[in-house]
């Protein structure tokens, strides 16, 4: 099954509130109280994302974090490469690819073009449009018009 980790997950609600105003500086402790979530773990997860480029922090008694950029150039892309690395269905799908059957595998052109249509759909949708700021594309909605049907594949025996 395809999913993101929990800690993603609370990181894009943590973008999100950041996200619903977006001039604001907001201390940890506040983020934790409007999402419902430990000090601890927004403060775990406010550095990464801080890593990443996708937050900014200010020190002092004003200090505290807010988005980097606006939500709308901030993609769902940037918020899974932020947290867990670069998105690769499968081994060969990925940029570092260490398969061992490479060279006789029949699926693994297929697994890539599953793979890149998936990062394109992760790069369609904002930050704005996952905290509820503005609506969805018609992209979202409807993916195959980028993505080449598979049934162009053939098909060989396993005898």
């Amino acid at each position: 099954m395809l999913r993101i980790s929990k800690l993603t997950d609370y990181a894009t609600v943590i973008l999100a509130s950041l996200a619903t105003r977006n001039e604001r500086i907001y201390t940890a402790n506040e983020l934790a109280t409007l999402t419902h979530l430990s000090t601890a773990t927004v403060s775990k997860l406010l550095k990464k994302l801080q890593r990443a480029g996708l937050v900014t922090s200010s020190l002092g008694s004003h200090g505290g974090y807010q988005l980097a950029k606006p939500p709308s150039q901030i993609s769902a892309a940037e918020i899974l490469d932020a947290l867990e690395g670069r998105f690769a269905l499968t081994e060969c799908s990925g940029e570092h690819s260490n398969c061992g059957i490479a060279s006789s595998c029949r699926v693994g052109t297929a697994w890539r073009r599953v793979n890149a249509a998936i990062v394109r759909a992760l790069k369609d949708v904002s930050l704005s449009q996952l905290a509820g700021l503005e609506r969805h594309s018609a992209v979202d909605i409807n993916l195959t018009r980028h993505v080449a049907p598979l049934t162009r594949m053939t098909r060989t025996s396993h005898e």
